[in-house]
């Protein structure tokens, strides 16, 4: 996830942020996409964080569309799942694989969570990083494979769903209640400021709208769609109350090790009911 300047200027001339400048936030945060973010107050976050899940949707369709495309050209269910995992990757720089290694090394320290905190910061990546990265983008790839194999349609239903449900976890983690681990950084920029029944209508939406997609797959596509975001949503919940325990609150890193964990277990939902 994108850092914000050192320096967070206010506008209180706006108190209303505009959804449009949370679209932005949202973009210029978790995406690559060439979009400039004209606010880092709080209110901005809020709006931001609330339209995470429509970024997510943005790089779940170019994912999907990836996916197809080489399918079409002749290459095969693997190749195909590849590539729809890189995407992502590259459309966030890789930002997110990197939280979940940095979040993997700071957990398997075992250390205090100041020192586990420093953990996070180094610039290498220690073997808990290395065994994570390497067991997700597996299983991502894995699942998507079968996906794609099951039927096109379910392999970039997948890979659509996912992406969504991923950014989706970020409006949960950033709701009110959710301390930051650390006083600098995206972590403290967008902590605390979702409320909490926004958090919750954003998980109804999402769902909701799941399982609409799911049905392009069928009765049991709309079941598979709709478990799949409510089971990502419940692991990154998990995951997120363990790091608030050990480092005392949300870091960016984390949010990057959420958003990855919810790909992976809603890619292997998908699977199993493609």
């Amino acid at each position: 996830m994108s850092q914000p300047p050192s320096e967070t200027p206010e506008t209180p001339d706006t108190p209303d942020v505009p959804w449009a400048d949370g679209l932005r936030f949202a973009f210029g945060t978790l995406t690559v996409f060439p979009v400039t973010v004209h606010r880092w107050d709080r209110e901005a976050a809020r709006a931001g964080m609330l339209s995470a899940p429509v970024a997510g949707l943005a790089v779940g369709v170019l994912a999907g569309a990836t996916g197809l495309v080489l399918l079409a050209l002749g290459s095969g269910p693997l190749l195909a799942a590849v590539a729809t995992a890189a995407v992502p990757a590259v459309l966030t720089r890789g930002l997110h694989l990197d939280g979940l290694a940095d979040t993997a090394d700071g957990l398997g320290s075992g250390k205090p969570a100041e020192d586990a905190l420093r953990v996070m910061k180094q610039s290498d990546i220690g073997p808990f990083g290395v065994i994570a990265l390497l067991f997700v983008l597996l299983a991502q790839v894995a699942a998507l494979s079968q996906a794609y194999g099951a039927s096109w349609t379910r392999g970039a239903l997948a890979a659509v769903v996912s992406a969504v449900a991923a950014r989706l976890v970020l409006t949960l983690a950033a709701r009110v209640g959710v301390p930051a681990a650390r006083p600098e950084g995206l972590g403290a920029a967008v902590a605390g400021t979702v409320p909490v029944r926004g958090a919750v209508l954003a998980v109804a939406a999402v769902t909701a709208l799941a399982a609409g997609a799911g049905a392009l797959a069928g009765t049991y596509g709309v079941l598979g769609c709709a478990v799949a975001v409510l089971l990502a949503c419940g692991a990154a919940e998990v995951l997120l109350r363990h790091c608030v325990r050990r480092f005392g609150g949300v870091t960016g890193d984390v949010f990057g090790a959420l958003e990855e964990g919810a790909v992976t277990v809603a890619l292997v939902v998908c699977c199993l009911f493609a």
